[in-house]
């Protein structure tokens, strides 16, 4: 079977066709007329072309432009040749380690958002599409080999925990990137550019709208963790069905709840928001989650596989995630019960091991948990049903968040050339369902 040229894909992503007549200026930027047979392109010309995937007389074609003299202020976002003297980029580019391979203007395009350029020649698109799914393909396969027994739930949550929108949002702040208030062609090109006026192109989304979807709030139908793998996005979360809406159903729960509490807040909080109310932040936490994205899309395109890899190891898996907080057990004693039966362990039994305080008003009871002569979870607890629970709960846990190490090798890695063979990695048959 041949292999695919996955980078000839990719490629084509920042240089126009050769049959295409021209790319749309902003308002009040005036074209002259051509001939139907002659081909050309605005002088708001993309320089950053990749030449690899096409030819010598190919690129030279893209070179020649129409002159047309035009006010900077008139486009809606700066042209590429600015990004070769903006002292902005220039340190950015430096700061993020990024390679020679990646051009200036590719890093410059990153910042411009949909909302500020509806052009998706000029504007991040196409590049936070391929950087998105290539950070969810390196999130799920990390999150399947370092912890092989994690319930699907928690799966989803940690996906949001590490290439959410919230996350995605502190990175792009910690890499000290600035936004400008208002984009347009006069604006440095090292600063993200954006508008909350409207929300602009969203992401294409791997999974089916359903069309039920309109009366899941009404009827609160319940999905099952198998309807929802097959048919919702990578977040475990259906698609919205409001056209060019980028917005699932837990962000808009999420949303619905930071605004009730928003109403019982002072006045003066407003004026602490970074980005006002909860709409236009959403839309400035979505712009700057796009421009991660296309970072790592520009780095993939560029530089290869194995480059964006060891980016997002750097940026984005170094972080620290509690995958201990995100659990929640509704009957811990019974699935408890119903694990150690399905492994064959003897049935789980609760001992107290000490206890201080019984006659006072604030006693202390720790209790642990054991299979026969193993002891599977302790905790202390103010009661001796509290402790119960807890220890428990850290049995669960201590199930579900087994590891084999830090050092572990993903199924990317097998793609590099001259790979060591691999070895089967150790998943779990599944969880615990609670009845």
């Amino acid at each position: 079977m041949k292999r695919l040229r996955v980078d000839r894909w990719t490629g084509q992503l920042l240089v126009a066709r050769s049959s295409q007549r021209g790319c749309c200026l902003a308002a009040g930027g005036a074209l002259r007329s051509a001939r139907s047979d002659q081909h050309y392109i605005p002088v708001r010309s993309q320089s950053t072309a990749v030449s690899y995937p096409f030819s010598e007389a190919t690129e030279t074609s893209f070179a020649t432009t129409l002159q047309v003299p035009q006010d900077p202020s008139e486009l809606p976002s700066p042209i590429p040749e600015r990004a070769l003297h903006s002292a902005k980029l220039a340190s950015l580019h430096a700061r993020l380690s990024l390679p020679k391979k990646l051009p200036i203007q590719t890093l410059a395009r990153t910042l411009v958002d949909a909302s500020a350029d509806e052009n998706p020649q000029f504007n991040n698109i196409n590049l936070a599409f391929v950087g998105q799914t290539v950070i969810n393909y390196h999130v799920s396969e990390y999150l399947m080999i370092r912890y092989p027994r994690l319930p699907m739930e928690i799966v989803w949550a940690s996906m949001r925990g590490f290439a959410g929108i919230a996350p995605l949002f502190q990175i792009a702040r910690s890499w000290g990137v600035e936004s400008a208030s208002v984009p347009g062609g006069e604006v440095d090109p090292g600063l993200l550019q954006f508008t909350t006026e409207k929300p602009g192109v969203s992401l294409t989304k791997f999974g089916y709208r359903r069309t039920e979807a309109m009366y899941l709030e009404k009827y609160k139908w319940r999905r099952g963790i198998s309807n929802r793998v097959v048919f919702d996005d990578d977040f475990g979360e259906s698609v919205d069905v409001t056209p060019g809406s980028e917005q699932t159903a837990h962000e808009a729960e999420m949303r619905k709840k930071e605004r009730k509490e928003d109403e019982d807040e002072e006045e003066n909080e407003y004026s602490m928001r970074r980005y006002g109310d909860d709409e236009t932040r959403s839309l400035a936490e979505k712009a700057h989650a796009h421009f991660v994205r296309a970072v790592v899309g520009a780095v993939y395109m560029h530089c290869g596989r194995d480059t964006a890899h060891n980016f997002i190891k750097a940026h984005i898996l170094s972080r620290t995630l509690g995958l201990s907080s995100l659990f929640s057990f509704k009957k811990p004693t019974m699935e408890l019960a119903l694990l150690c039966d399905r492994e064959d362990f003897d049935p789980p039994v609760a001992r107290l091991l000490s206890e201080t305080g019984r006659q006072s008003r604030t006693p202390v009871f720790v209790v642990g948990i054991f299979s026969g002569k193993d002891k599977l979870g302790e905790a202390a607890g103010p009661s001796l049903d509290h402790a119960r629970l807890k220890a428990a709960m850290n049995a669960l846990k201590a199930w579900y968040l087994y590891s084999p190490g830090e050092h572990i090798r993903v199924p990317s890695e097998m793609l590099a050339d001259g790979a060591k063979k691999w070895d089967p990695a150790y998943i779990d048959i599944g969880e615990i369902i609670s009845r």
